[in-house]
């Protein structure tokens, strides 16, 4: 998502954890001796290589398990879907398949498959590799845990022939142009038993038809990745992809200052300030994709019925919920935490994609009004003691647990404002900022919690989190929940979208989704962040936005910021002698200088990050 924007391991859940959380992404085109910061374009071994350091570590290499953000980025880049999106406007273009045709009933797609990729290890993909991929979803839980509602629908999947797929609907499908599954090599993963467990990240490099193949990897460390050299769109122009794990975005930034790295993403306002007007540098700000919201514990059940966690039980009444975020100033967390950067919230899919983007009306509109809020806690049967502190019916003060990531500024600068405002209600506010948030969330152990993702073109998935059938089967199971979310009006809604192939009235289905999320209170999307970026034009010649007109370069529905990314000449850096950029190997964890004898610890970090 992609939303694929959300955080870790209850399936889909795990994108979550960690959109508020996006912090330093860079690219590592060099690093340079203290003597002068100006930096050469790194090699290694005479090849051009550019590191991507990022925010949050691999959750799974595995297309059937992975939920992070960094994780689903390294399968956009490593296997082919059936379509892809066209950086220029988002819209559905050939992938594996080259063109794709309903029947009359729009209950048979038809796929042509290219003839013209093949696999890493010489293997031509097929349709039968496609049709491989998309009945082990149905068929095996494990093996659905990530993309499983793609295929929710699906009554039967065929390959006639290597060039041709047929999927068979039980009902008709919107999102055919747009299913967001990594097809990967059947001759490869028909030999894994267990789906639920299976990482993939034990032999390299890993069979693929992307523009890149996997070729090495180290837990919260590093993936690197080479050019496959026969991708049917041509090779990427770098010799070699690092993904480095970076714990510190100031770091990440300083980095960048002294030309170490070449690119970095989730900037804070004020590292933007300081990094604009310096020279080599550009600073990429642009409207973004993802939201970053407040999430409500609506009581963590599984499909079964049966209840854990142990969220406050207060959250169960829609007036709390309401009186809450009408506690939340939402135009001061964009003036002050995001200083601009960022539009205020409202609906669930952010204003870049304008088909489905929904504002409430006015007489529904929740504003930031305190007095309104404490009477709705008044009417819910809560109200201040003799200390000021909010009390039930019980007696017991009001305290809400709020998880946060502990390297997040962002999430701990609204949390001392949600303290002040909430407060103010006699409500206590404990910040439980944790470099792993997972754990808790996927247990029900949270009240609230700071919330985001990034949203496709296609706003299915995000969509299908919220659903009662992306609940898990039961509470050891792991499924594709956002947050426990299960509205059967919500789920009427998300089955009329879906089945809704005329553009102009899905969108208006979506938008009634939305004001039902909206009104019933469970999430509270307060801002639309912008990408913040920037990036060495002395290291980095190109590189494709998307959309191409003002988008982001991280984060993309794609892979068209690796892929097209060009190498600056050589004679556009510096050639003071005293420079260095030579990486010439990441070893256990740890980036060797060439001619420096300097050792460079990697820099971790445990949160998770929201999907695509």
């Amino acid at each position: 998502m992609d939303t694929h924007d959300q955080y870790g391991a209850r399936g889909t859940v795990l994108r979550l954890l960690a959109a508020a959380g996006a912090a330093a992404l860079t690219l590592t085109v060099g690093l340079v001796t203290p003597l002068n910061p100006a930096p050469q374009q790194a090699e290694a071994d005479g090849k051009k290589v550019l590191t991507v350091a990022v925010a949050q570590s691999v959750d799974s290499l595995s297309p059937f398990l992975a939920a992070r953000l960094v994780s689903t980025s390294m399968h956009r880049l490593t296997y082919e879907y059936l379509t892809n999106y066209d950086p220029k406007d988002n819209h559905a273009i050939p992938g594996l398949a080259t063109k794709w045709e309903p029947s009359a009933d729009k209950l048979t797609w038809t796929y042509t498959i290219r003839d013209n990729s093949k696999w890493s290890d010489g293997k031509q993909a097929t349709a039968e590799d496609a049709a491989w991929t998309f009945n082990t979803m149905m068929t095996d839980e494990g093996a659905a845990t990530a993309n499983g509602s793609f295929v929710a629908n699906f009554k039967k999947v065929t390959a006639p022939s290597p060039t041709k797929l047929v999927i068979e609907l039980k009902k008709p499908q919107a999102t055919m142009a747009a299913l967001d599954v990594p097809i990967v090599p059947k001759h490869v993963w028909e030999k894994v038993d267990d789906f639920s467990k299976f990482n993939n990240d034990k032999s390299f490099p890993v069979v693929g038809n992307g523009p890149f193949i996997l070729t090495g990897y180290k837990a919260d460390s590093y993936v690197r990745l080479k050019p496959n050299k026969s991708f049917w769109r041509g090779a990427p122009k770098f010799d070699e992809l690092v993904f480095k794990y970076y714990k510190d975005g100031d770091a990440a930034v300083a980095a960048l200052q002294k030309g170490e790295v070449s690119f970095v993403s989730g900037l804070t306002p004020a590292q933007a300030a300081a990094l604009k007007g310096q020279a080599d540098v550009t600073v990429n700000d642009a409207p973004g994709r993802r939201f970053y919201a407040l999430a409500t514990n609506p009581g963590a059940q599984s499909k079964d019925g049966e209840k854990f966690g142990d969220g406050h039980a207060s959250l169960l009444d829609q007036r709390v919920r309401q009186a809450l975020f009408m506690a939340v100033d939402r135009q001061a967390v964009v003036d002050k935490v995001f200083q601009g950067h960022a539009e205020e919230g409202e609906g669930y899919i952010p204003p870049r994609f304008s088909t489905y983007y929904w504002q409430p009306t006015d007489g529904q509109k929740i504003t930031y009004n305190p007095q309104k809020a404490a009477r709705l806690l008044k009417d819910a049967g809560y109200s201040k003691n003799g200390d000021g502190k909010l009390v039930g019916k019980n007696g017991k003060p009001v305290t809400y647990r709020v998880l946060c990531h502990a390297t997040d500024p962002q999430d701990k600068a609204v949390g001392k404002y949600l303290q002040e405002w909430w407060g103010e209600l006699g409500i206590g506010v404990t910040l439980d900022c944790l470099d792993n948030v997972t754990d808790p969330w996927l247990a029900g152990k949270y009240d609230l919690a700071f919330d985001g993702w990034s949203v496709n073109p296609d706003p299915d998935f995000v969509l299908s989190i919220h659903t009662c059938s992306a609940l898990p089967a039961t509470p050891k199971d792991i499924g594709a929940t956002d947050n426990f979310i299960c509205d059967k009006k919500f789920d009427e809604l998300y089955a009329q979208q879906l089945a809704e192939y005329d553009p102009a009235k899905r969108a208006e289905i979506v938008k009634k989704m939305e004001s039902r999320l909206y009104d019933t209170g469970y999430m509270n999307v307060m801002a639309y962040p912008n990408a913040v970026e920037a990036y060495r034009t002395d290291q980095i010649a190109s590189i494709t936005k998307m959309p191409e007109a003002a988008g982001n370069i991280y984060g993309q529905d794609g892979y068209w910021s690796w892929w097209s990314a060009t190498p600056a000449a050589a004679s556009e850096s510096s050639d003071d002698s005293s420079q260095t950029g030579v990486i010439i190997g990441i070893v256990a964890g740890v980036v060797v200088l060439a001619g420096l004898g300097v050792f460079f610890a990697m820099r971790h970090r445990a949160t998770a990050e929201d999907r695509e």
